[in-house]
C-alpha cells in the first residue's frame, strides 16, 4: 500500500475520486464536492471544470452544480446501458421495431446532448445506421427535445444561456426561444419530433419510454429517411411507439 502511495499523482487521485462520486450523486456542487473530497474550494473548481473540459461532467439544468458528462456515462453503465435495463426494454424496443418498420433507439439525456442508449435497426435497405453511445446535440433531435420537454422552462433557460443555439442544418431550432415554444407543444401533445434538424433528410419522432427522474429517465426513438418521414408517418409512428411503451406497464 506504501509504495502505492508513493507514486501517486495527487491531482490525478482527485481527480479519480470525484469520479466515483458522479457514479452515486446526481448532481454536486463546488462546495459539496470539496467537503467529500476534503479539499479547498479552488481544487475542487479546478478539478471539475478540467472534467468538464474533457466531457467527464456537464454544467446541470439548474446551473448551480455539476452532473455527469457524456464521456462518463459511456464508462459508468448508466440507465438503458445496463444489462438489466437491456434485458427490461429489449422487448420494447423489439416490438417498436416490428411495429414501424424502422430504426429504432432508446436515449438519454446528458447535459445539453443525447447519448443513445440501445436500438434496434431497421431492415430496408435505405435505413438510419443505429450507433449505441453516440451523442447528438438535444435541441436538434426529437429525443432530445423530449426528454428537454420534462425539465422547466428555468432550467432549459438555464441549461442554454445565450439566446443563439447551434445549427447543424437549415432546419434546426437556432434560438433558445423557438426551443422553448418547441417544448410548449411537445409537452402537450406528449411526442416531440425531428425534421431534418440534426441530419439534412432524416426526420424523426420520439415518446417517454421510462424514468421518473434525470438520472433515469429515456425516450424512444424511430428515425426515418425523410420520404417514410412526413407528418402523418411521424404521427402514426408516434402512436405505434407509445403502445411498444405499454409493454413495460404489462409486464
Amino acid at each position: 500500500m506504501g509504495q502505492t502511495r508513493r507514486y501517486t499523482i495527487e491531482s490525478l487521485d482527485t481527480g479519480l475520486r470525484l469520479i466515483q462520486l458522479f457514479l452515486v450523486h446526481d448532481r454536486l456542487t463546488v462546495t459539496e464536492t470539496a467537503s467529500l473530497l476534503s479539499v479547498g474550494r479552488s481544487t475542487a473548481h479546478r478539478v471539475l471544470s478540467t472534467l468538464e473540459g474533457r466531457g467527464f461532467a456537464v454544467r446541470d439544468s439548474s446551473g448551480r452544480g455539476y452532473a455527469a458528462g457524456p464521456e462518463l456515462v459511456r464508462l459508468g453503465l448508466p440507465a438503458g446501458f445496463g444489462a438489466a435495463a437491456r434485458r427490461r426494454l429489449g422487448a420494447v424496443l423489439d416490438d417498436a421495431a416490428r411495429r414501424t418498420g424502422e430504426t429504432v433507439q432508446s436515449a438519454a439525456l446528458i447535459g445539453d446532448q443525447i447519448i443513445v442508449t440501445d436500438g434496434r435497426e431497421s431492415s430496408h435497405p435505405v435505413r438510419v445506421m443505429l450507433e449505441p453511445g453516440r451523442t447528438h446535440p438535444a435541441h436538434a433531435t426529437a429525443g432530445g427535445k423530449l426528454l428537454l420537454s420534462s425539465l422547466t422552462e428555468e432550467q432549459v433557460r438555464t441549461l442554454y444561456p445565450e439566446e443563439e443555439l447551434p445549427a447543424l442544418t437549415p432546419t434546426t431550432l437556432t434560438t433558445r426561444s423557438a426551443l422553448l415554444a418547441d417544448l410548449v407543444l411537445v409537452r402537450s401533445r406528449g411526442y416531440a419530433v425531428g425534421r431534418g434538424e440534426s441530419v439534412p433528410g432524416l426526420h424523426t419522432v420520439a415518446v417517454p419510454l421510462a424514468g421518473s427522474s434525470r438520472r433515469d429517465r429515456l425516450a424512444l426513438v424511430a428515425s426515418a429517411p425523410a420520404d417514410r418521414g412526413e407528418d402523418a408517418a411521424l404521427l402514426r409512428r408516434a402512436g405505434e411507439l407509445r403502445r411498444s411503451v405499454a409493454l413495460l406497464d404489462a409486464s
